[in-house]
């Protein structure tokens, strides 16, 4: 292992196990700051597509969804999902009123595929609609994607990702 301005690496390497060559995994991982978070924000592994996962309270959607149409994201799926984290299954608050009713907290998982000069804003749209400061607040998870089809057209990559030929375009006389 080699440490080079603070970033520890793992190099590829041939290793010989039980009789066969293996490749061992090269690992790239940032140090960490005192408080725990990556010192590396702009890692991000290489793909042309990103999915963006991110768990949120549900009376906070209506907001991260206006803030990303603002920006020009017209596709999305939402689901309701329960879980618990560090706020541990503690009761919600909205609007003065706890609700609970075993250890799972109710939560909000919206799934956005995008082109890859796109992560950086979604994030940080996400995260400016949907901070509260209070935990409970979230996760992101970014995880990159092979490909995107469509499967009406059959086409592939940056074509299929578009949103051309849906409904604001229908609205909006463009064909």
């Amino acid at each position: 292992m080699q440490r080079m301005d603070g970033v520890r690496w793992v190099k590829h390497r041939m290793v010989f196990l039980n009789g066969k060559m293996k490749k061992k995994q090269q690992i790239k991982a940032s140090s960490q700051a005192p408080n725990g978070t990556n010192t590396c924000p702009d890692y991000v592994p290489e793909a042309n597509f990103y999915k963006i996962e991110a768990i949120l309270r549900p009376w906070r959607i209506s907001h991260v969804t206006s803030g990303l149409l603002k920006m020009g994201i017209r596709g999305l799926t939402v689901s309701d999902v329960r879980g618990f984290g560090a706020q541990g299954g503690s009761p919600e608050r909205q609007a003065g009123s706890e609700f609970s009713k075993d250890k799972f907290v109710s939560k909000v998982k919206m799934e956005i595929v995008v082109s890859k000069d796109q992560v950086e804003a979604v994030i940080d749209t996400i995260i400016d609609e949907a901070r509260t400061g209070e935990i409970g607040d979230g996760k992101i998870f970014v995880v990159p994607v092979a490909d995107v089809i469509r499967v009406r057209t059959g086409e592939r990559g940056l074509e299929a990702e578009r949103m051309a030929g849906g409904r604001s375009d229908i609205l909006s006389g463009a064909r």
